[in-house]
């Protein structure tokens, strides 16, 4: 094992250790799910950021500019757009409405928003934060083994077990202290891996005279996607859905139940705006950054050389090539830190969703907090092992990250972006309308993403959503006019 594998379990020990010490301060249920509700605006928005990107911004992203060229660069805006505009319109007033109904979930918030007695809400958003991540967190297992597998040579399952393993115990011991804790930590990693590596690369290209246009035109021939063009060689209404499609994964961060928690677990309103600040300082050179890895890869690799190895691998694959092995360790770290900030927070989610909102409100299970806690213990080793399962399968068939991610993306964004956004900005907003856009997002995204005609024409991130917000609408208003 060489320096860069010591650096790589160094860190996978400071991530155990951080589990470990904050054990101890899960005493109650909303410790476990919210850390108390006592994250400073630092930490916040670091924790954000490092859960809300995942795999998807270190391996995935790069692999896609590579296949597909300028024509990815509309994702970088979609996702700085999105990111933006979830911190001005849901944070402060989601963070501010949980307190006033003491919800500790979403599912949660939405039944006491509009008094469900018949539960519906809680029992199928509770159903759509599982199913759609399971999908997720199995993408995050997957990507452990791909870097695992550049980095010490052995093959992806072992990886996946690995990755698996280690973010399973950390969650299991600490809860949304030890997330909080470790994304930020992670945080700061990421984006010193997505500033430093970009342009490490670019000087390197430059001092042996590649020329990145030159190589893009050599890709569209490689890869047929046109790589050279922005609009990937489409025109008129072809290159407007080229464009919406790209921007449609800012739609997607309305609706992320592990992103809004972290909204909901700032210890004050005020620090919002603080946060907000530290995240979109954070989101314009981490994006950019993650676009320019895959444009350099490609560059100073050769498209020949990505028609062999997986494009997704580019990152640790262009970190070890260029950099020190101690700072390649490091930045490889932090594409595991991108896996695993994301992997335990979507693990928490979905654990909460279901002791909180399933067994302890719905089932009205009189459980003491000793007893919640170890039911979502329970739930995180449950949900883990059939993530796991999932990201075995998806290795098997050749599934890559960046389609995963699209697809849980989707379906979670479709389903809860619009239901929250409309009830925290329309009062006119109503309970069937609500349960009718989360179905509508959630069936459309099953449907239009297994239809290859239909995704063909426009991606589900599009039409899922759009759906569901004409659903929300349209059903508010017809159900008002009833009443």
């Amino acid at each position: 094992m060489g320096l860069i594998g010591v650096i790589f379990i160094m860190y996978l020990i400071l991530l155990l250790g951080i589990g470990i010490r904050t054990f101890r301060y899960n005493k109650t249920q909303e410790d476990y799910l919210l850390a108390g509700r006592s994250l400073g605006p630092w930490v916040t928005a670091f924790s954000e950021r490092a859960s809300g990107e995942s795999a998807w911004l270190l391996l995935a992203l790069p692999g896609a500019a590579i296949a597909i060229g300028l024509g990815e660069f509309w994702s970088v805006i979609g996702i700085v757009i999105g990111i933006i505009s979830s911190w001005l319109l849901v944070a402060k007033k989601i963070r501010q409405e949980t307190e006033k109904y003491n919800a500790l979930t979403i599912p949660d918030y939405f039944h006491k928003r509009y008094k469900d007695e018949s539960n519906i809400i809680r029992l199928f958003s509770t159903a759509i934060i599982a199913f759609f991540f399971l999908f997720y967190v199995s993408a995050q297992f997957h990507a452990s083994g791909k870097v695992l597998n550049t980095l010490f040579n052995i093959d992806q399952v072992y990886g996946i077990i690995i990755g698996a393993t280690i973010i399973i115990l950390y969650t299991l011991l600490g809860g949304f202290y030890a997330v909080a804790w470790t994304d930020f930590i992670q945080g700061i990693l990421m984006i010193s891996t997505l500033i430093i590596l970009p342009l490490v690369g670019f000087f390197e290209i430059y001092n042996n005279n590649i020329s990145i246009p030159r190589m893009l035109e050599s890709a569209s021939v490689v890869f047929g996607n046109s790589n050279s063009s922005f609009f990937m060689g489409r025109d008129g209404i072809l290159a407007v859905v080229t464009v919406l499609g790209g921007l449609s994964w800012g739609l997607g961060y309305l609706g992320q139940p592990h992103l809004i928690i972290r909204y909901m677990a700032i210890r004050d309103a005020k620090d919002i705006k603080i946060a907000r600040n530290i995240a979109i300082a954070w989101a314009v050179p981490g994006v950019f950054g993650a676009f320019m890895v895959g444009i350099i890869s490609l560059a100073y690799f050769g498209p020949d050389y990505f028609q062999i190895n997986d494009p997704e691998k580019s990152m640790p694959l262009l970190a070890t090539a260029l950099l020190h092995p101690v700072l390649a360790g490091l930045f490889i770290s932090g594409a595991v830190a991108a896996m695993m900030s994301t992997a335990d927070s979507q693990l928490l989610v979905s654990t909460s969703a279901i002791t909180e909102d399933f067994f302890h409100q719905y089932m009205k299970k009189d459980l003491s907090e000793k007893d919640l806690l170890l039911l979502n213990r329970i739930m995180i080793l449950i949900l883990g092992f059939i993530a796991f399962g999932i990201a075995i399968y998806s290795q098997v068939v050749g599934n890559n990250i960046f389609g995963v991610v699209s697809y849980a993306w989707s379906g979670l964004g479709s389903a809860f972006g619009p239901a929250l956004i409309m009830t925290l900005w329309w009062s006119k907003t109503t309970r069937k309308g609500v349960i009718v856009g989360m179905i509508v997002g959630f069936i459309t995204t099953i449907v239009w993403s297994n239809i290859p005609d239909l995704k063909g024409i426009i991606t589900e991130r599009v039409t899922s959503f759009v759906f569901s917000l004409v659903a929300v609408c349209c059903i508010s208003v017809i159900d008002k006019n009833e009443n």
